[in-house]
């Protein structure tokens, strides 16, 4: 068999040859009027089915017959069509760059899919500068994603995609790997992501079946591409939540360009519409800098740098929440005594150097270094008051406690300390081969975790301390570990993106991922491969896509650390596999484009490490004692909607269980002894979500362009939950379901263009005022619940824990 194999692919090689003795070679790059690369052009022959497709770079290649005279024909949707006519002789090797002009009629699709296989939604997040969200402008990327993949909570700029949870995600900007805090528990603690929409010029966001070039991760990756600018440009974003400003600029000869990026959030203006009443004085700072360096058209060297100062304090004085149905309701009102202080402080450093020897080859060096240094502290008592509402309308008390059911004390604490130190050397190659494109890339990753951690909490429920032992004082939890420990990562890949030929419409992307970690030495080796097909012959622009391969995720350190703060330094990687199948669907309705993405996924899993949700806190088992499966469907549709407005709408649905090896129920009789065993087989995962709707809407008046308005709509299924017992057999309670409308009304007061005489105005480019309506409909979502337990009847209360209300804010836009 193996010398049939060989015996033919001499034959294969020996034919590719003499056609390419017959063929010539032609090369360029296509940009627009303001040389910025543009992505996905059709390179084609008119009349014939050869083409190909310009990559991120603007770049394309394609195999043309010699000594004849051909017509390329260069198209984009957005984009007048330019026409080439070029005659080639054996072997040559021609090159032609395109500046292609944009069209009045039509706009280009905000959102594009990706032709190599991949689950892939492409982002362009100056299209929704004016989007309303209670990220005050500042982190819409984030905000944008969850449109897509859907969020039970506003507050947090995490998102789960499709039954993964906030730690299976990658996120990458150019090429560095991105880290995010450790121990925020709370989404009011957060600050904002790495990624800083102003700078940003293309986001990739591929939502499962992804190529062997990205990490070992289980769920998503969120690759970032920064700008480099060819002139001094900026934008100052202002809000009631916070303020930004966006800085960019390039020499005159191009050569040095630079990125400078502030941020400054506060959400004490959002968290007063919390239940909980107090004190908050959130303070976010993030800032970030990236400089690119061009020697020559072979050398260049990039340095990025980031700092992150998040502070939270919060001095919380009571809380009043009513719950329950109609004819049954109940309220619960709280008296604090004490305060939080938090801290997350992170720094990051990177820097890279290119060299790219010929058109061909590129080779990438990178380093950099990532610590976080993190403290969370708080010692808050609270004395709650239960009792049940009188819901008669004729009576007088109506809406006040009519009987008390019991008073108690909550009393947490803790003293939390992290530590971590990440730094990595890396490499990157690409090799383009014609209608083979090669990459490669090896890392090597050391890392220090230091982690103290001391935390409890004391209940007391009509003087009686729970849980109840009359012999000792117990703590309802208490955990206490220290962990002070590194280790080296090793991982690489190697993949080829090919196509079969210039005709076939036919691509495939096959790749191999490996992984070796020192803390535990296990060995990971990842295959992947995806494939897409375009019918040629097909009048309607459809692409069929199939993606799948192993996507293993090793510990970093929530995983390693149990219910109980215990760290296992053998745990091992956690493991699945994705298959995938989607199409593309381009098409113009209403003289408009529009992009219809339809997929279908299965992921199995295994050697999973359970966990519960703490709020945005994942608490791990620590343990892979699980085995588990995800699937469901997905349908999305981008375009304008509304002729130049930008809108979107996607739907899932989703379905995610897991099965602990170790879960069980054991009964017993009357007399202690032990009856009879139940185990509960596959029961629903925490991220279980069921259903949801996402929905992006641009309008304006019309003959008035400059009046628009921006609805963002969200509708998710509830979460499984349960009582806070560690048992995961019981969490098969549901959420409500998340329902959130935001809606922003924006005017154009400055357009610059209008004033070419006067040298201020015309400097700016525009100017917006936004009036924006956060949770229009009131609706107070239930983000977790409470557990309240009378000592006196014996019964067990869950009281809601609800997130924002309705708010006003008022958000100033400024171009120059």
């Amino acid at each position: 068999m193996l010398l049939k194999r060989i015996f033919l692919f001499s034959i294969y090689l020996f034919c590719a040859i003499n056609t390419i003795a017959q063929t010539a070679t032609l090369s360029g790059k296509v940009t627009d009027q303001k040389g910025k690369p543009i992505e996905s052009v059709m390179v084609g022959v008119e009349g014939s089915t050869m083409g190909t497709n310009t990559d991120a770079e603007g770049k394309y290649q394609i195999q043309l017959p010699a000594e004849q005279e051909m017509l390329v024909v260069f198209s984009e949707p957005g984009y007048v069509v330019k026409k080439q006519t070029i005659k080639l002789q054996p072997k040559e090797i021609a090159y032609i760059n395109i500046q292609l002009e944009k069209t009045k009629e039509l706009r280009r699709v905000t959102v594009k899919g990706d032709r190599t296989g991949s689950d892939v939604i492409k982002l362009k997040p100056n299209d929704s500068k004016l989007m309303a969200g209670v990220d005050g402008g500042l982190d819409r990327i984030m905000t944008m994603i969850k449109t897509y993949v859907g969020t039970n909570n506003e507050l947090t700029s995490q998102y789960n995609v499709r039954g993964g949870n906030y730690d299976e995600n990658l996120i990458y900007v150019n090429d560095f790997e991105i880290y995010r805090p450790f121990l925020t528990r709370s989404g009011q603690q957060e600050g904002m992501s790495f990624v800083n929409a102003d700078l940003a010029e293309n986001v990739n966001f591929s939502v499962g079946g992804f190529q062997a070039k990205y990490g070992d991760k289980m769920s998503s990756v969120l690759d970032v591409t920064y700008k480099h600018p060819k002139e001094f440009g900026g934008r100052v974003v202002a809000s009631l939540l916070g303020a930004s400003l966006a800085l960019e600029g390039a020499s005159k000869n191009q050569k040095l360009t630079y990125l400078i990026g502030l941020r400054q959030k506060s959400n004490q203006y959002l968290l007063k519409s919390q239940p909980t009443k107090g004190v908050y004085t959130p303070s976010f700072t993030d800032a970030q800098a990236l400089i690119n360096y061009r020697f020559n058209d072979k050398w260049e060297i990039e340095a990025i740098g980031n700092y992150a100062r998040n502070r939270f304090r919060f001095i919380p004085e009571e809380q009043t929440s009513s719950f329950g149905v109609i004819n049954k309701a109940y309220q619960l009102r709280v008296f604090y005594d004490g305060a939080e202080i938090d801290q997350f402080d992170s720094r990051f450093g990177g820097l890279s150097t290119t060299f790219k020897p010929n058109e061909r080859l590129k080779l990438k060096l990178l380093v950099s270094g990532f610590q976080t240094n993190e403290k969370e502290t708080y010692d808050i008592s609270g004395e709650y008051l239960l009792g049940e509402l009188e819901t008669d309308l004729g009576k007088e008390n109506f809406g006040q406690i009519k009987t008390y059911l019991g008073t108690g004390i909550i009393h947490n604490y803790a003293r939390n300390y992290l530590q971590v130190n990440v730094g990595n050397v890396a490499h990157r190659g690409s090799y383009d081969a014609g209608l083979h494109f090669i990459q490669w890339g090896v890392d090597a990753n050391y890392t220090t975790i230091n982690d103290k951690l001391f935390e409890w909490e004391r209940r007391d429920s009509a003087g009686f301390t729970q849980p109840y032992n009359p012999n000792n004082l117990e703590l309802t939890h208490f955990y206490h570990s220290n962990g002070n420990f590194n280790y080296m990562r090793y991982s690489g890949f190697l993949q080829d993106n090919f196509r079969f030929n210039d005709s076939s419409g036919l691509t495939m992307s096959v790749g191999l991922r490996y992984n070796y970690s020192t803390l535990n030495n296990e060995w990971l080796f990842s295959p992947r491969a995806q494939i897409s097909y375009k019918p040629k012959s097909w009048v309607s622009d459809v692409v069929f896509k199939l993606s799948g391969g192993l996507y293993q995720q090793p510990p970093f350190y929530r995983e390693m650390r149990d219910l109980n703060g215990n760290i296992n330094y053998s745990l091992m990687a956690q493991k699945s596999y994705h298959v995938v199948l989607g199409v593309d669907y381009n098409f113009k309705a209403l003289d408009r484009p529009f992009k219809l993405t339809t997929s279908v996924y299965y992921k199995g899993l295994w050697d999973i490490v359970p966990y519960e949700y703490d709020n945005v806190r994942i608490r791990y088992y620590g343990k892979n004692d699980a085995k588990g499966y995800a699937y469901g469907g997905e349908v999305r549709i981008y375009g304008d909607i509304v002729k130049d407005a930008t809108s979107w709408i996607s739907i899932g649905l989703l379905k995610t269980m897991e099965n602990l090896s170790d879960d069980k129920v054991s009964y017993k009789s009357v007399s202690g002894a032990d009856s009879g065993t139940f185990y509960p087989g596959y029961i629903p995962r925490p991220t279980d979500q069921r259903f949801m709707l996402g929905m992006y809407f641009e309008d304006y008046f019309p003959k008035w362009k400059n009046y628009k308005m921006h609805l963002n709509l969200m509708y998710a299924s509830g979460l499984p939950f349960g009582p806070p017992d560690n048992n995961r057999y019981g969490d098969t309670l549901r959420l409500p379901d998340y329902k959130r409308v935001d809606i922003g009304f924006s005017a154009l007061l400055l357009n610059g263009a209008k004033h070419p005489r006067s040298k201020v105005w015309s400097s700016i480019k525009n100017t917006w005022l936004s009036f924006e309506v956060f949770n229009l409909l009131g609706i107070r979502n239930t983000l977790s619940y409470t557990w309240i337990q009378d000592q006196t009847s014996g019964k067990t209360y869950a009281v809601p824990n609800r997130l924002t209300s309705r708010l006003i804010n008022v958000k100033l836009v400024v171009d120059f």
